[in-house]
């Protein structure tokens, strides 16, 4: 209990250390710059802003009320992160819900630990800290990587690296980003779980994933069952898919007619891209085949 009131009381030294313009640190090498980044600095909470390149968008208001009341009792136990971005203004980096609990109480400080970084850093920061949260839903972490993507530049592998999850993984995430939206949104409020999405994903037309999503959600389907549906789905597609028909060139279908006159039945003639091909001749009985093969030794 001692060490953390000499850590809180450091905190508050600090603090007003940060509040004086002549001490104003912007750079790792500035003054005093030492005694500040990486330690716990009470900070204003009306000083930090939050982080415009927060991947969470939802917050339990119920979880987040919780919180708040464990914050009450025994204060915020683990600091947040902040990065510095004019003299006495900071931007927050991670700990978003422990820092909107301790507005919610009307806590007037928060522990703090300060970070000199750019604005790119700053947005790799706060998604790779969050994607390392373990209550994150699906779109959230995939949103992330995909923003990792397009606005860091890193590849999967890079991502690997910094996550620690393997490449397949990442790659399974990303992937969920295929879905329609309102299947995205159904896997963000909980209505189906991250092995319902991979299931879909198989299914290339939104319409049709929307139908399937729908049933399962009227029949409270479980994953291997939507496996199955899927499964069901594309082999019956495949049946149903007609076969892609051969141009017959116009030599032969001048002569088609012919042969179904002098053999009295419809001939069936099948031609391949070379140009090769062959004549069907159906017959309905013994009598029927016999009539067509004097015609055959007939015309020789």
């Amino acid at each position: 209990m001692a060490k953390a009131t000499k850590k809180q009381a450091l905190g508050r030294g600090l603090s007003a250390l940060l509040k004086d313009p002549s001490n104003d640190i912007n750079s790792i090498q500035d003054k005093n710059a030492d005694q500040v980044i990486g330690n716990i600095v009470e900070l204003d909470i009306e000083s930090i802003d939050i982080n415009p390149f927060q991947p969470r968008t939802n917050f339990n208001e119920e979880t987040l009320r919780e919180l708040a009341s464990s914050i009450k009792e025994l204060g915020v136990i683990q600091p947040i992160t902040v990065r510095k971005i004019d003299f006495n203004t900071f931007q927050l980096v991670s700990g978003e819900r422990r820092f909107r609990a301790s507005k919610l109480i009307g806590l007037k400080t928060i522990p703090a630990y300060i970070r000199i970084a750019n604005d790119q850093e700053s947005l790799e920061m706060a998604l790779v800290e969050n994607i390392q949260r373990q209550d994150l839903d699906p779109i959230e972490i995939a949103l992330s990587y995909q923003r990792l993507i397009d606005e860091i530049n890193l590849t999967q592998e890079q991502m690997s690296d910094r996550v620690g999850k393997k490449r397949s993984t990442i790659a399974n995430y990303l992937r969920l980003l295929k879905l329609d939206p309102i299947i995205q949104t159904g896997m963000r409020d909980g209505f189906i779980s991250m092995g319902h999405g991979r299931a879909l994903i198989a299914i290339e037309d939104l319409s049709t994933q929307l139908d399937i999503y729908e049933k399962i959600i009227s029949n409270k389907l479980s994953v291997r069952d939507t496996e199955t549906l899927v499964r069901d789905f594309q082999t019956e597609k495949i049946v149903k898919t007609p076969k892609e028909k051969q141009e017959i060139p116009t030599f032969v279908k001048n002569g088609m007619q012919d042969f179904s006159e002098y053999f009295g039945h419809k001939i069936d003639v099948k031609v391949s891209k070379n140009g090769k091909g062959n004549i069907s001749i159906p017959f309905h009985s013994e009598e029927d085949f016999n009539r067509i093969l004097k015609l055959v030794k007939g015309a020789k």
